[in-house]
């Protein structure tokens, strides 16, 4: 209330209402060390109602959760909690994922926290099945996430339940806050199904604790969930929002503002609790929780220790694979086996070598995980040789999401969070789906890879609804997250190189449903170029055109510069797949490539033209989509659009 009241800004009613379910979790069920939050073989506790995120700041302050291994100083202190939801405190409105431990993803958007959940369970059951010996078990931890009514009301939360009780999850356990109450009053404006009957639907077990102070049957539900084999849990809490604060709980009004000064002393009246002192934390309280969560948490994770100790004299090959996981880092080798692509054969589709390489790749990096979202026949997304991850089968290598792009996003970053490469694979329209999630992943800065193939209006008869036209621009405006558009088989292996060398940010390789052609690079420059975003592929002496494209217009340029050369317009050819690499290039990488001195600039590329300016000016050529595509034979719909190599050449002269 304090905290909440000082910010002026804030939800102080839910964290109120779940004071004592949390305490439940923290001091009596989460397997969870305050002196080693990052420990691997951790609960993991979310808080997808982000909104209610002091409730998460006073459990690590109480709990004293410590920075980390090399920091032993406390991760939300009291000043933090004095500074909630300003500049530089960690106390943000909603948990961010690395401002503190202990915060284990960044809960914005309502549902995305417990997808993110989904996603974490599935990576515990595939480290569980892939590593845990006999005796052994490093990865036996439980998943558990508060959720809301909006959570509840959120398509990707449906989404993720749904295949959470598919894959009978049952380390994870999420615990519904049923308040009735939203921002704009009951929730019976607007929610009335029967949320205990939907998930048993599901396949989830459905437990109901009608109190939420009862304590005993809240522990006793916890335990219920941990003894449960085959299927997620959900625990349907009643409580009163605000509870104790006499005129608002109970209300909307103890949701999205602070309570006021004089309702926070009847509150503290009601509670038995001094009125006249804020952010009051006797030390007897902080005693208490080290001695009793504390203590026992940290006694857990010196068990694992012991054991991880043995594991790594047992079982070395696989303890090294573990400690590649934790840090991010790569095998040696990892890439040795990506092929190079002939020039002048067999025309290829990216998304056909993008097959080939993610293949040879999975083959040296075993926990590359990931699927499609019942595209992978057409994503080319399947590791071969390695079996589905399903029910039967936790530490199955190749997912099947079901038609759920907005989940799929948000379990791969659950996924990545949990030291898995994770990929997810889709049409590249169905980025639209898919946004919250990707945006979320580049403000963590995790390195999931999107698999988007079908870039353009060249996947052809299906129509302007699955003819991606401005998604290469809205991509690209998501700040962090790096978008490759390569032009043939060879800037695709090495735009994979670039991306599985990134550990801080996501990757989109968006790919090509029709062939291309694989450049002859005895006669151009070399395709590792691709690595740096941005590259001359064709050169001449004193160049006074430049033409850049991306994906499989730049071919057309290509074509184009070979008859402006001839007929003596010196033109050279840039390749762009990557705006984002090129510009985190040296300046003088990038003037090497596009020099101020040449002035004269056309982009080809079939999408729209935001976001080019920066390459060619406003006085610039662009030559690409300005409307929405159509349903024809690809060819005809690149001669009826006009990206043509006439069209290029006449800009050009």
């Amino acid at each position: 209330m304090d905290a909440v009241q000082a910010a002026n800004s804030g939800h102080p009613g839910t964290p109120m209402a779940l004071a004592p379910v949390a305490w439940c979790l923290w001091q009596d069920a989460l397997r969870f060390s305050p002196d080693h939050p990052g420990w691997p073989g951790r609960d993991r506790f979310v808080l997808s109602c982000g909104h209610a995120s002091m409730l998460l700041y006073s459990m690590l302050h109480l709990t004293g959760v410590k920075r980390g291994e090399a920091d032993d100083s406390l991760a939300i202190t009291l000043d933090n909690i004095r500074n909630f939801r300003q500049l530089h405190s960690p106390c943000a409105g909603h948990p961010e994922y690395g401002e503190a431990a202990g915060i284990e993803t960044t809960t914005g958007p309502l549902g995305q926290g417990v997808a993110n959940t989904v996603g974490m369970a599935i990576a515990a059951r595939w480290l569980a099945a892939r590593y845990d010996r006999a005796d052994m078990e490093l990865f036996g931890h439980n998943v558990y996430a508060l959720c809301s009514d909006g959570d509840m009301m959120e398509g990707v939360a449906r989404e993720a339940a749904s295949l959470a009780g598919h894959l009978g999850l049952s380390n994870l356990c999420w615990i519904y806050d049923d308040n009735k109450i939203t921002i704009e009053g009951s929730t019976d404006l607007a929610f009335s199904e029967d949320v205990d009957a939907h998930f048993e639907s599901l396949g989830w077990n459905v437990l109901r604790v009608d109190d939420a102070n009862d304590t005993e049957l809240i522990s006793a539900s916890i335990e219920e969930f941990q003894r449960t084999t085959g299927q997620p849990t959900l625990i349907i809490l009643r409580s009163i929002i605000g509870y104790g604060a006499p005129n608002k709980q109970d209300t909307a009004e103890a949701h999205g503002s602070p309570l006021g000064e004089s309702e926070i002393v009847l509150a503290k009246q009601f509670y038995g609790w001094p009125d006249d002192e804020k952010f009051r934390v006797p030390d007897d309280v902080i005693s208490h929780f080290a001695e009793r969560g504390g203590r026992r948490g940290n006694e857990l994770f010196e068990e694992w220790e012991i054991q991880w100790t043995e594991y790594q004299q047992k079982f070395p090959e696989q303890a090294a694979e573990l400690k590649l996981i934790w840090s991010g880092d790569l095998p040696k080798d990892w890439d040795a086996d990506i092929p190079v692509f002939e020039g002048g054969g067999k025309p290829l589709a990216t998304r056909s070598s993008s097959g080939k390489v993610l293949n040879a790749i999975a083959r040296r990096v075993p926990w590359l995980v990931g699927g499609s979202a019942d595209l992978a026949g057409s994503n080319k997304s399947l590791i071969d040789g390695e079996s589905d991850l399903c029910r039967e089968n936790p530490g199955g290598r190749n997912m099947h999401f079901g038609i759920r792009e907005h989940a799929m996003g948000a379990i791969c970053n659950g996924m990545s969070l949990s030291g898995l490469r994770s990929y997810g694979a889709t049409f590249f329209v169905f980025t639209d789906y898919m946004r919250p999630a990707i945006r979320l992943a580049s403000l963590m800065r995790q390195n999931v890879l999107y698999i988007l193939t079908h870039d353009s209006i060249g996947l052809g008869e299906d129509g302007p609804t699955h003819q991606p036209v401005e998604h290469l621009a809205a991509c690209r405006a998501i700040p962090g997250l790096v978008v490759m558009r390569p032009a043939d088989a060879n800037e695709v292996a090495h735009c994979y190189r670039a991306a599985m060398r990134m550990n801080d940010r996501p990757t989109a390789m968006v790919l090509s449903r029709q062939d291309l052609p694989t450049m002859d690079r005895s006669m151009m420059s070399s395709a590792d170029g691709a690595q740096r975003g941005g590259y001359v592929v064709l050169d001449v002496a004193n160049p006074t055109v430049i033409l850049i494209g991306t994906g499989s217009e730049l071919m057309l340029c290509v074509q184009a510069a070979r008859q402006l050369n001839e007929s003596g317009i010196a033109t050279r050819v840039v390749s762009m797949p990557s705006f984002e690499l090129f510009e985190i290039q040296d300046a003088a990488w990038r003037e090497s490539v596009l020099p101020r001195s040449v002035g004269k600039r056309i982009a080809v590329e079939a999408g729209i033209r935001m976001g080019w300016d920066r390459y060619i000016g406003t006085d610039g050529t662009f030559i690409g989509m300005d409307s929405f595509g159509a349903s024809a034979p690809f060819e005809k719909l690149y001669e009826h659009f006009g990206i043509t190599v006439e069209r290029i050449i006449a800009a050009a002269k």
